[in-house]
């Protein structure tokens, strides 16, 4: 009794700042927070507001990727073929080759469209918010994605622009961000958060803006130094890029690292091969574990966070080119 007399506040704020706690670690990696878009009586590439719902279940697909299988099918307007490293219809054409260039397996998608329409980002379970992930391979078979690469993962962040097809979800700049614009006639622009509003990037045409970085080749010279890297990430990792060549021509690169057989890129190197490509524009996504490419129902590269098991990182959101 004498105790809890003298020591009774001590206790109470102890297991005060210990529910405390608990709860801050729980809302930063568990808790999910799905945030609903409200359409305004305006158009969608304008500006949206967002209001907040806390839940902490999200429904989980029970879809699974079907094995490849080869088609060769005669339609009205083009033949259509599917095989290992190749889709083409008469709107895409995907072509996969593999390289092997500083001791690293790359990955290269060459893209090609009719529109500007094909080329989408899409959100895990079809949301935007706070801890909702899934593997990227999920994101895209429930959009009905042909290729798709890991996005920006803008759900560790706190702050720095989101608009994903037209929709803008966040508007906050980050002072350091240096984000990749995908207007709605298919090129791209790299700009800085500190520079330009995300809703001026709306009204100018944008409908995608991904905010990781930084962007590796400007107006076709590299647009990093031989140093430069991306926080405390590695200097050799596996990595995620996506570059424009021309008019409706891009590129998807997704690099393997962290083993013996793959050792990774710097942001440097991976700068020179989408050079080396002929991308004019390209730009650095979220890379490490998150670095994954899907073609054709199947991961291509082999997906890895500490270089000893394999398998896909959930993450945000994707970008993909599909219908």
């Amino acid at each position: 009794m004498t105790f809890l007399k003298k020591y009774g506040w001590a206790v109470f704020y102890g297991v005060l700042l210990t529910v405390f706690t608990l709860y801050v670690v729980l809302d930063t990696f568990v808790i999910t927070r799905v945030y609903v878009p409200v359409p305004e009586e305006q158009e969608t590439t304008t500006k949206t507001s967002v209001t907040e719902v806390t839940t902490t279940e999200m429904p989980t697909t029970t879809e699974e990727s079907t094995s490849l299988q080869v088609i060769e099918e005669t339609t009205t307007e083009q033949k259509l073929i599917i095989n290992d490293t190749m889709y083409k219809d008469g709107n895409i054409t995907i072509t996969l080759t593999e390289y092997r260039e500083y001791d690293t397996a790359i990955y290269v998608a060459d893209v090609r469209l009719s529109s500007p329409e094909y080329l989408k980002t899409a959100l895990a379970k079809g949301a935007y918010g706070k801890n909702i992930r899934q593997k990227t391979s999920e994101i895209s078979d429930n959009n009905g994605g042909i290729l798709a690469v890991n996005g920006d993962f803008y759900g560790v962040q706190e702050s720095g622009y989101v608009l994903r097809n037209g929709i803008l979800y966040r508007g906050t700049a980050a002072r350091d961000n240096e984000d990749l614009v995908i207007y709605k006639d298919g090129s791209f622009g790299i700009v800085e958060e500190k520079n330009v509003s995300a809703e001026s990037l709306v009204a100018d045409g944008a409908v995608q803006i991904l905010a990781f970085g930084p962007g590796l080749v400007m107006n076709g010279e590299i647009a990093v130094t031989e140093d430069e890297e991306v926080g405390t990430a590695k200097a050799s990792n596996p990595r995620t890029a996506i570059g424009m060549v021309d008019d409706l021509h891009y590129l998807f690169v997704v690099s393997d690292g962290r083993t013996r057989e793959s050792a990774g890129l710097k942001l440097y190197e991976l700068a020179e091969f989408m050079q080396s490509l002929g991308a004019v524009t390209a730009y650095n996504l979220d890379g490490g574990g998150s670095a994954t490419m899907y073609f054709n129902g199947r991961v291509i590269n082999k997906p890895t966070t500490n270089g000893k098991s394999f398998e896909e990182r959930n993450v945000s959101d994707i970008v993909y080119i599909g219908y």
